[in-house]
């Protein structure tokens, strides 16, 4: 997936709700879903611990709302997995977040500079983000005609890194799938398992996470919650559904499937200790400014070891930090947050993503600082305003 910079947008005439009623909460809350439909989203869903809720549709041309049960891509939320196993590994002694990956994985990266294991996990590594445009989507048109494409593991980092590192190991900081590919290609050297297997034996299984997997070559969604959708073509052509896809190019960076129960279920378990010993959740959570070196961009974030750190204060007016990521590929946008301390949690789908309006990318963020936040957009706003913070997914 492209590095999609999305700007959540204030709503001009949109009200901070404090102290409402808790039997107001679901009505607050499937007004910020209808919002986003009603500004041509395809569809959304939110799942709280306490509420599920959806608006637009499961499929376009059909009746029937998306279900929020059901499974979805989720693009960089990947990466959180990718990391916990990464740091199962360095809690089992079998790997050291100061190793080198060139005495790792011998012959894999071009480049002389060291790069080690907690570089690539925190993108402070310098490795470039992803393939080479003459291998992924350089146009609209090609997220619909480039979609069944295979990408060996290990080719795909090849691919990538026969572009120059961006700064110096260590120096800087830029989001990078190629940086989590080549951990889904380490994971997989230091358990001679596929990387679907490891996950699937040490996270998936034990939580009971019955829709997260790891597809590879295979292109469909088992029980969508909804199909995903970008303009491919310009208007007046319709949007084209991207729902079946093979996303083998992104092995630890991005091709997971999985629904919003079980997102919620896994960064639960995982923020309240029970994936990782207690000093590597702490080095999960140690974060540094998520500020592009070779853009100066601030995305509006700091982020750890593969887990994103979002202060919502400006917007809450109360002491508000949330913890998770997001994630996008083409027509799936995700956003999966829980609080630091306190039992408010909540995961988002909208089905557009790469080729979403301003409107519409401030639209799809709303439910989710909704949950923590009481924010209650109108529906069918003429304008938005920019500003608080940018996701780099």
């Amino acid at each position: 997936m492209r590095l999609v910079r999305v700007v959540l947008c204030l709503l001009t005439g949109t009200a901070l709700v404090t102290g409402a009623p808790a039997q107001a909460a679901p009505d607050r809350r499937q007004a910020s879903l209808d919002a986003a439909a009603a500004a041509d989203i395809p569809g959304m869903t939110a799942v709280a611990p306490d509420w599920r809720g959806s608006a637009g549709r499961q499929v376009l041309d059909r009746p029937g709302k998306p279900d929020p049960s059901g499974q979805f891509r989720v693009g960089s939320v990947s990466k959180t997995f990718t990391a916990t196993l990464v740091l199962q590994l360095v809690a089992e002694h079998k790997l050291g977040l100061d190793d080198v990956i060139q005495d790792r994985l011998p012959g894999l990266l071009p480049y002389p500079e060291p790069i080690t294991v907690h570089q690539l996990l925190q993108h402070t590594a310098g490795v470039p983000r992803d393939l080479p445009l003459e291998y992924t989507w350089a146009t609209n048109e090609e997220l619909a005609t480039e979609r069944f494409v295979h990408f060996d593991g290990r080719r795909a980092v090849q691919l990538s890194t026969t572009q120059p590192l961006l700064f110096a190991p260590g120096t800087g900081w830029s989001y990078s799938n190629t940086g989590y590919n080549i951990l889904g290609l380490l994971v997989e050297h230091m358990t001679g398992k596929p990387l679907a297997r490891v996950l699937d034996e040490r996270i998936a299984r034990p939580l009971g996470l019955r829709d997260t997997l790891l597809p590879g070559d295979f292109p469909f969604v088992p029980r969508p919650a909804a199909h995903g959708y970008e303009q491919a073509y310009p208007a007046p052509h319709p949007l084209t559904d991207v729902t079946t896809y093979n996303y083998s190019r992104y092995l630890g960076a991005g091709q997971l499937i999985s629904s919003g129960p079980d997102l919620n279920h896994f960064f639960d378990a995982l923020l309240g200790g029970r994936l990782l010993p207690p000093a590597l959740l702490d080095a999960m959570k140690t974060t540094v400014p998520g500020v592009d070196t070779p853009t100066g961009l601030d995305e509006g974030f700091d982020y750890g070891l593969g887990l994103m750190r979002v202060d919502l204060t400006p917007l809450c007016g109360k002491p508000t930090v949330v913890w998770g990521h997001g994630g996008d590929v083409p027509g799936f946008n995700t956003l999966s947050f829980k609080e630091q301390t306190g039992p408010l949690q909540v995961t988002t789908l909208a089905t557009l993503d790469l080729t979403a309006n301003a409107e519409q990318a401030g639209l799809r963020q709303v439910p989710m600082v909704n949950e923590f936040c009481a924010f209650t957009p109108r529906p069918n706003t003429a304008k938005t305003t920019e500003r608080l913070f940018r996701l780099a997914l």
